[in-house]
């Protein structure tokens, strides 16, 4: 009996031990609250899949399903192996963003011709862009050991990031804004110094006045912004510059978060979002509908999920000792945040409209693989922490 005992217990604890072995290679701080927001976005596209016949519940789970499946090839892929891959990277960067410009490629969908259309698949270059630039700015800014000394490098980083941001802000604006945030984010953080920064960020905010100011004048030769882009940005200061159009988007996706309340209306109960008032309710504007059902208590519980998810990965990053891994980490936290902080402002009227989707919770298989996908980065990271960089 004795022996049967101490068997048992032998049994027991390796098998206890065999779970935790499994358990340490997947970053649960980071994994749980990812996991959480996208049960929360399965609720929201379900919902709105019972009155808006955009919204393909069964889409939804596919894009879903596929992501997961990518997330675990990269979880068990050291990411790593791309750490060298600067010049590939950026073939790969450029060549996506020329994709929709292909002759028999190109698919416009809503007037913007930024989809690729191959047999039954359509998918947006544009989505799997923003890994790629991840990987490309942390490969381009790992070498420095996170110390830039000479402005010749920072230059040639800057123009490193400027060529595929350049080739996407014709055909998507929105997607522009995060690719050049993520880059801007990982060459600050790679110890490029402040006074270059700020120069940048003057230099950048001088060109973009002049980009919307000529684009508004009617006399200049040559309009980079087209009337849709810009007046994306006007509606942000005057609702009336376009009052049949964005102008009305944005007025009724803020009278949907308003008559959210303090709780909600319930599941299914948004009548703002899903009677039609809110256009794009299950992409674009996917925060209105939410919150309107789910009010804001249920909008707080989201947003900390984002920050629970977000502050795990800073968290990771900063006991990250390889510069390449810890840049790709840093790369993921700058797409998710500013993703977050402008579908979220834009819903709420404190920030342009500009067609960005919300993480794991839009509708849309493009974004939701690549969301996905940036998961299984950030548990790669984890899982190969403790080996030889």
């Amino acid at each position: 009996m004795a022996l049967e005992s101490q068997a048992a217990a032998v049994g027991g604890a390796s098998a206890g031990g065999g779970r935790r072995g499994r358990l340490d290679g997947v970053y649960l701080s980071q994994l749980i609250p990812a996991l959480l927001i996208v049960l929360l976005g399965v609720v929201t596209i379900w919902s709105a899949s019972l009155t808006l016949a955009a919204a393909n519940f069964v889409s939804h789970l596919s894009g879903i399903a596929i992501g997961l499946v990518i997330a675990v090839l990269i979880w068990r892929y050291d990411c790593r192996a791309l750490s060298n891959m600067t010049t590939a990277l950026f073939v790969v960067a450029c060549v996506l963003m020329v994709l929709p410009r292909v002759p028999g490629l190109g698919y416009e969908v809503n007037g913007m011709m930024g989809w690729v259309k191959l047999g039954p698949v359509r998918f947006q270059p544009s989505e799997p862009s923003k890994i790629v630039v991840i990987f490309l700015m942390a490969s381009a800014c790992a070498q420095y050991n996170g110390r830039i000394e000479t402005f010749r490098d920072y230059a040639r980083l800057c123009g490193t990031l400027l060529v595929p941001l350049l080739l996407i802000l014709s055909l998507d604006l929105g997607t522009g804004l995060v690719i050049f945030f993520i880059g801007a984010v990982v060459i600050t953080v790679s110890g490029a110094p402040r006074a270059w920064v700020l120069g940048t960020v003057a230099l950048i905010v001088a060109v973009a006045a002049f980009v919307v100011g000529t684009s508004m004048a009617e006399w200049f030769p040559f309009h980079i912004l087209k009337q849709y882009q810009l007046n994306r940005l006007l509606v942000f200061v005057d609702p009336t510059v376009d009052p049949t159009n964005l102008g009305y988007q944005l007025q009724q996706a803020m009278i949907a978060v308003g008559s959210g309340g303090f709780l909600g209306k319930g599941l299914g109960n948004a009548t703002q979002a899903l009677n039609g008032f809110v256009p794009e309710a299950q992409t674009d504007f996917v925060f209105s509908l939410y919150a309107e059902q789910f009010g804001f208590v249920g909008s707080l519980v989201l947003l900390g999920l984002y920050a629970w998810m977000i502050v795990s990965t800073i968290l990771l990053a900063m006991r990250t000792e390889a510069m390449f891994p810890r840049l790709v980490l840093v790369g993921c936290v700058a797409m998710w945040t500013f993703q977050v902080l402008e579908n979220v402002g834009m819903c709420i009227g404190i920030m342009p409209i500009t067609g960005i989707p919300l993480p794991f919770v839009s509708y849309g298989s493009s974004s939701m693989i690549v969301q996905l996908a940036s998961v299984g980065i950030v548990q790669s990271v984890w899982r190969h922490r403790q080996r030889a960089a």
